[in-house]
């Protein structure tokens, strides 16, 4: 893995196990929060958080029941999460940080910027969960997840079946087989899957299955946009087949201020398909929102 990933911390956070990782020395802190089912911190942003980490000081964390932050008991949804994160920033001596999040990690990250934006600097949704009234599908969607057994099932099926991931991920991934460190990302989904099965842990997390009604989302965060105090950029792949663009266009006017770009030839995990542009995107953000990095940095040196 990359060097943003050699140096880390086990914590204790809201009664469980959390991984943190750590890079970057210099310039304003940012988290990132990677998202739910097969997603690691170690996997999301292998590609990105030691290019950042040149310009920003670094925290990434695997999410509770992902990677090395685990196990963890009881119900993991919205509430939960609430505070969780407040106590995680309480933990890094945070008292205020750049969110980037990815899928579920945006919308907890959007979440976090509604109910505590004094902590909050600028939030990156990057094809967030948590928009829209309903979904594709939404009473079968409901209506599987409410199988008894079936999402445990997923984990110990894709734990055990190298093929199936790599079938997956091809289909998910813009360059498909081509993509850079495409061997590894599978390894390490595979890895995620194994450890969900022996865990007895679900494919989908607690946020994601609590947020599904049967004819509706029980989660929208696009009404509440309105009462968004941080600067705000909203980034899509044009091949994301889960967030679509009138989603997220109208999460990014709602968001007072806020920024909608859409990057070519890359889909849900734009930091798989097109790392160099996201960091690119990420940083000059930033530094608009921010000021300059290393402005940033030699002022806090002289101060």
């Amino acid at each position: 893995m990359t060097s943003a990933f050699e140096r880390h911390t086990d914590l204790t956070v809201s009664g469980g196990p959390i991984r943190h990782y750590r890079s970057g020395d210099d310039g304003p802190p940012i988290l990132l929060l990677h998202g739910g089912m097969m997603d690691t911190a170690e996997g999301v942003w292998r590609n990105v958080a030691g290019e950042l980490a040149r310009h920003y000081q670094v925290h990434a964390i695997d999410l509770p029941r992902h990677g090395a932050s685990r196990p963890w008991p009881g119900l993991l949804d919205r509430e939960f999460f609430t505070g969780f994160l407040d106590e995680l920033l309480d933990r890094l001596d945070l008292p205020k940080v750049a969110v980037i999040g990815l899928s579920m990690g945006g919308g907890l990250g959007i979440d976090l910027a509604l109910r505590r934006p004094e902590r909050v600097s600028a939030l990156i949704a990057v094809g967030p969960g948590g928009l829209g009234a309903k979904r594709p599908a939404q009473f079968v969607t409901w209506l599987t997840m409410k199988t008894p057994g079936i999402l445990a099932w997923t984990s110990k099926y894709l734990g055990r079946n190298e093929k199936a991931v790599r079938k997956s991920m091809i289909s998910n991934l813009t360059a498909g087989a081509d993509t850079v460190d495409f061997d590894a990302i599978v390894a390490t989904v595979q890895a995620e899957a194994r450890a969900k099965a022996e865990h007895g842990e679900r494919a989908l997390d607690d946020w994601m299955v609590t947020s599904y009604g049967p004819f509706g989302m029980r989660l929208d965060y696009l009404p509440e946009l309105h009462r968004l105090t941080v600067p705000s950029l909203w980034l899509r792949g044009d091949n994301d087949p889960l967030v679509k663009e009138p989603e997220l266009a109208e999460a990014a006017r709602n968001a007072p201020g806020g920024r909608m770009v859409t990057m070519a030839d890359a889909g849900h995990i734009v930091t798989y398909d097109q790392p160099a542009e996201f960091v690119r995107l990420t940083d000059e953000f930033l530094r608009s929102v921010l000021g300059d990095a290393d402005s940033t940095t030699a002022r806090s040196a002289q101060g």
